[in-house]
């Protein structure tokens, strides 16, 4: 089952929106203010926020720079009372994938949520199998030859999407689109960088290959 952190200081506001997701098949946890979100996250492994802006002690806006800056993405839904273009400017800045302006209404809510969570590759069938390799994206982890390798949110979501279609090329700006989100201002270098890392971490499985294609960007080749 999915996680999804509830981050909102309203308690009946809250209530509401883990009503309304455990309807939904979603498992939710809940925070009051920043602050208390990212202890949630050090015991629990989050899969989506759904977060306020103005709380106490740590607001959205810092609590989602916090995650950016430590290289923690996993997808975030800003909830606030302000309408204003700049605030919403602002909410992306810091990092925010998508924006909701009170009154919310739940409905769309749960549109908003499942659409983040295929943007990211982490909603459907929750293991992929290459060959030997085992991906599980509830726990963010690849299975293989007894080992098992945790991955950030982020490298996961890529992988996962390049083995999902096995030969097929994809360019870095389509990556980064479907991945990091259209609103990201994120340098496109950011794939390279993913890629890397994966590569690293990967080096000894056998099942699959990541190529570079000159010119246009990355696929996975599975090995028979």
């Amino acid at each position: 089952m999915l996680n999804i952190l509830v981050v909102e200081d309203n308690d009946d506001l809250r209530r509401l929106m883990r009503i309304h997701l455990t309807r939904a098949g979603y498992s939710v946890l809940e925070a009051c203010n920043g602050a208390q979100a990212l202890q949630v996250m050090d015991a629990a492994n989050v899969h989506l926020m759904i977060a306020d802006v103005m709380m106490p002690v740590m607001d959205g806006y810092e609590l989602v720079e916090e995650l950016r800056g430590a290289s923690y993405f996993l997808p975030v839904l800003m909830v606030t009372a302000k309408f204003a273009l700049e605030d919403k400017r602002v909410g992306f800045q810091k990092g925010a994938d998508d924006y909701m302006v009170k009154p919310i209404d739940m409905d769309e809510m749960l549109l908003r949520v499942e659409a983040l969570l295929r943007r990211s590759n982490i909603v459907g069938n929750c293991v992929l199998n290459v060959g030997k390799c085992r991906l599980d994206s509830e726990r963010l982890t690849v299975d293989y030859e007894g080992r098992e390798v945790e991955l950030r949110q982020k490298e996961f979501a890529l992988l996962y999407k390049l083995l999902s279609y096995p030969n097929k090329i994809f360019t870095r700006q389509v990556l980064m689109d479907e991945i990091w989100g259209y609103e990201s201002e994120t340098d496109s270098r950011s794939v390279d960088v993913h890629i890397k890392r994966l590569r690293e971490k990967l080096a000894d499985c056998g099942d699959f290959e990541i190529q570079t294609i000159r010119g246009l960007g990355y696929k996975a080749v599975v090995k028979a």
